[in-house]
């Protein structure tokens, strides 16, 4: 046969065993995104490398080492994207849809990073996000949190934390960064590799380091929170009082800042130990700084992504799984002149069914057989057509899920008749 061809390494597919499960997480949670009154906006997965390296900045390890970049045939260079925010406010600006508004979007899709593949982060993954714009308050990020504490709720999660931390204006961050780097330099020797190439170029990503020697040194450094302005203080109070009196519970925790450079104030994560090094499974923030540095007009924003194939493992692992959809009606057609009437017949009943699941045999084979697929596809009733049910306009019905005798009905009384055994089943 020769060689067959494979997937890219990192680019996974999704098989039908797994996309019901898929389709049952990204429900509920854009279930609970349009009860919040969010509307979901579509993105290109290509945008212009500039997008990226402004917003996210040229010095983080995404624009440095992970962006899927090339030049197109016009030499522009192109990026598939690794994050969806910044997409999105480009998109915002682009058609106008700031001005005198506030919206609230949400997107789902691929996002693209060259890392290496490991559980739960591949090079190919899906996220959904949601931004809501012109809002300042701490009252829209205390919404914003609750929403993202019931989608996990409602997806039967109760294992996840909430990490909360302020990084205040970048004003005060920039006076935060001086003192850190100046106590990090001075132990430059007992850093890891990645977190001295971090100290002359992010310095703020060393607190998110996973080196326990880096971080029994933090344990020395400066704080954050004695560096933060009074408004951000404020701010942050606010949204933990807010918190708390909707029964959300948080910790906070000083170390997190997030791996984006246009965050500001508010940084939020939900962590997780049951997946390993790879535990965080929504996170986000403001950027109230982002929509004018794209060339907008002064805008609060702030917005959170979930990873989906972290969240499916974790519906995985609690055992929220629903049932794989299978066929509620396969019709065994005996014969070739069956083969016509079959068809019109599985039309008729998806019309005058739509709820149902029907399922029509193609491709021939005896009696025997057929019933065997109609058997493994999971359905509750085979319908038959042979020689004698097309000569008397008759169907014969067979339930495989329950010992009953077959019998034959007539073909016009079969959709009232299916229609009413399976709403018995739905209400029993």
């Amino acid at each position: 046969m020769g060689n067959q061809i494979q997937s890219v390494r990192g680019f996974s597919d999704l098989l039908p065993e797994q996309t019901h499960v898929w389709r049952h997480v990204e429900g509920v949670l854009t279930g609970v995104l349009a009860r919040y009154g969010y509307e979901e906006i579509r993105l290109p997965q290509l945008e212009k490398t500039e997008l990226f390296s402004r917003t996210i900045g040229e010095v983080t390890d995404i624009v440095e080492k992970e962006m899927y970049t090339f030049e197109d045939r016009n030499g522009d260079s192109l990026s598939l994207r690794p994050e969806g925010t910044a997409g999105c406010v480009r998109a915002c600006l682009q058609h106008g849809l700031l001005h005198n508004q506030q919206p609230r979007l949400w997107y789902m899709g691929s996002m693209f990073r060259h890392e290496r593949p490991q559980k739960g982060r591949l090079r190919q993954f899906h996220q959904i996000g949601a931004e809501v714009f012109g809002l300042a308050g701490p009252d829209v990020d205390a919404e914003l949190i609750a929403m993202t504490a019931r989608m996990l709720r409602e997806l039967g999660l109760d294992h996840v934390r909430l990490q909360l931390n302020s990084l205040g204006t970048p004003e005060a961050r920039a006076r935060y960064r001086e003192a850190l780097v100046e106590y990090l330099s001075g132990h430059r020797e007992r850093l890891d590799e990645d977190s001295r190439r971090r100290l002359d170029t992010n310095p703020l990503r060393i607190l998110d380091s996973k080196n326990s020697d880096t971080q029994d040194l933090l344990d020395g450094a400066p704080a954050l929170r004695d560096y933060l302005d009074a408004d951000s203080v404020a701010h942050f109070r606010q949204l933990c009082n807010l918190l708390e009196q909707a029964g959300v519970a948080y910790e906070v925790n000083p170390r997190l800042v997030r791996g984006l450079d246009y965050y500001g104030r508010t940084v939020f994560e939900w962590v997780t130990d049951r997946l390993g090094a790879q535990g965080t499974v929504c996170a986000g923030g403001r950027y109230d700084a982002l929509v004018e540095q794209l060339g907008g007009k002064p805008t609060s924003a702030i917005g959170f992504a979930l990873g989906l194939e972290r969240l499916v493992a974790l519906v995985e692992e609690a055992g929220g799984v629903p049932a794989r959809p299978a066929a509620d009606l396969y019709l065994v057609l005996v014969g070739e002149e069956a083969s016509a009437p079959g068809l019109m017949l599985a039309e008729q009943l998806r019309d005058a069914l739509p709820g149902l699941r029907v399922q029509m045999h193609c491709g021939g084979g005896s009696f025997k057989s057929q019933f065997k697929r109609a058997d493994r596809s999971g359905a509750r009733y085979a319908l038959v057509l042979a020689a004698d049910e097309l000569a008397a306009g008759t169907v014969s019905i067979k339930n495989l899920r329950a010992d009953e005798p077959q019998h034959t009905v007539p073909r016009d009384e079969l959709p009232a008749l299916l229609g009413a055994a399976f709403a018995e089943q739905e209400g029993g």
